[in-house]
C-alpha cells in the first residue's frame, strides 16, 4: 500500500544483508531518507554502496532485512519500485548511435509513457537539449551525455532517482550545472540517492551516509558528521611539513595526520591532548597553527582507518 503521509520516510529498511557466495557485501545495514532529501553514500571503491542502494529500491533482493521504499516493501513489492525508480549508472548506457531524441524516445517507449512525444520535447527542453536533439549520442562530450542520461532517467517521472558515480569524468561547469538540476528536482520532491566516494559530490548532499567493507559507520545530515565523530583538528602552514608529519606521528592526542595542499590537517578526540601537542610544535616556530572545524574529509579518513576490511584475504 503506498504510503500517504507527507511525513513519512521515502525509504526506511532495517537489517538489510547481502551475500555473494561467501563475501558479506552488504552487512545489517539500517537507514531512513526523508522524501525530497539528496542523501550521498560514500565509501571507496568495493565498499558495498552501489549494493546497498539497488537493494533499497528494488533493484537486487536482500537476502535478509526488511522495510519499504516509497510505501512498498522492499522484498515484496520490488516490481512497484521500480516503475518510480530513475537509474543514471556511471558509465553511459544509452545507444550512441542514436540521437538524443531517439534515445530519449526509446526509454519513453519502454516505460510506457502517456503523451510520449510531447514529453520527449519537455525533457529536451527542461535539460537544455532541444538544440542538440539531432545529435547523435556517441559524439557529445562527457557533460552532454550526462545530461542525456539525467533526462532519460527523469522520462517516466520517478520519485526516486539513483545516481552512480554522477559527476566522474566531467568538467567542472558540467558538474555545477548538474547539481544545480539536482537540487531544482529534490525541491520539487524528488528524493534521490547518490552512490560516491569523490568528497566534492559529497558535500552537495542533505545527508550522508559512510560505508565500509559493506557496514555503515555512520549517517545523518552532512553538517553533523564531524561533530557526530568528535575530531578536533589543528591546521598547520609553512615550510619542513614532511618533517612536521613525521614528528607528530605517535604524539600524545594525534589519531591522524592528513596532507591538504600546502598544509597539514592534525586530528584526533582527545581535544586537550591535542592541543597540548600541537603548542609545542607551535612553540618551535617553523610553521603557522589555527584551529579549525573538522571537516567531512577529516571525519571520513578517521572512520575508514578504523575499518576492517573483510574483503581482504587472510592467511591461507
Amino acid at each position: 500500500m503506498t504510503q500517504t503521509s507527507g511525513h513519512a520516510p521515502a525509504i526506511d529498511v532495517r537489517g538489510l544483508t547481502k551475500r555473494f557466495g561467501d563475501k558479506l557485501v552488504v552487512d545489517n545495514f539500517d537507514i531512513a531518507v526523508p522524501r525530497g532529501a539528496i542523501y550521498g553514500f560514500l565509501g571507496p571503491n568495493g565498499s558495498g554502496k552501489t549494493t546497498t542502494i539497488r537493494m533499497l529500491c528494488g533493484l537486487l533482493l536482500p537476502d535478509a532485512g526488511q522495510g519499504t521504499c516509497l510505501g512498498f516493501d522492499v522484498r515484496r513489492e520490488a516490481r512497484q519500485i521500480k516503475t518510480q525508480v530513475g537509474y543514471m549508472t556511471q558509465k553511459f548506457s544509452l545507444y550512441e548511435d542514436l540521437s538524443i531524441r531517439e534515445n530519449l524516445d526509446f526509454v519513453a517507449r519502454m516505460y510506457g509513457v502517456p503523451q510520449r512525444r510531447s514529453r520527449v520535447e519537455s525533457a529536451l527542453t527542461e535539460l537544455g537539449l532541444a538544440d542538440r536533439a539531432g545529435q547523435l549520442a556517441g559524439t557529445l562530450s562527457g557533460g552532454w551525455k550526462q545530461r542525456l542520461a539525467l533526462a532519460a532517467c527523469l522520462i517516466h517521472d520517478p520519485q526516486l532517482l539513483l545516481l552512480d558515480e554522477p559527476t566522474a569524468g566531467v568538467d567542472p561547469k558540467a558538474r555545477r550545472d548538474f547539481w544545480d538540476e539536482i537540487r531544482r528536482l529534490s525541491r520539487q520532491g524528488v528524493t534521490i540517492l547518490v552512490s560516491t566516494h569523490y568528497m566534492d559530490e559529497a558535500v552537495q548532499c542533505d545527508f550522508i551516509a559512510y560505508i565500509a567493507y559493506g557496514k555503515k559507520l555512520i549517517d545523518g545530515p552532512a553538517a553533523d558528521i564531524p561533530r557526530m565523530v568528535g575530531l578536533t583538528t589543528w591546521r598547520a602552514e609553512g615550510t619542513e611539513l614532511a618533517a612536521l608529519e613525521l614528528a607528530l606521528a605517535g604524539q600524545p592526542g594525534v589519531a591522524q595526520i592528513a596532507r591538504f595542499g600546502a598544509s597539514l590537517h592534525v586530528s584526533g578526540r582527545d581535544a586537550a591532548a591535542l592541543q597540548a601537542t600541537v603548542r609545542q610544535f607551535e612553540a618551535r616556530g617553523t610553521q603557522r597553527w589555527s584551529l579549525q572545524p573538522a571537516g567531512l574529509e577529516e571525519a571520513f579518513i578517521y572512520l575508514m582507518a578504523g575499518a576492517q576490511d573483510n574483503f581482504a584475504q587472510g592467511p591461507s
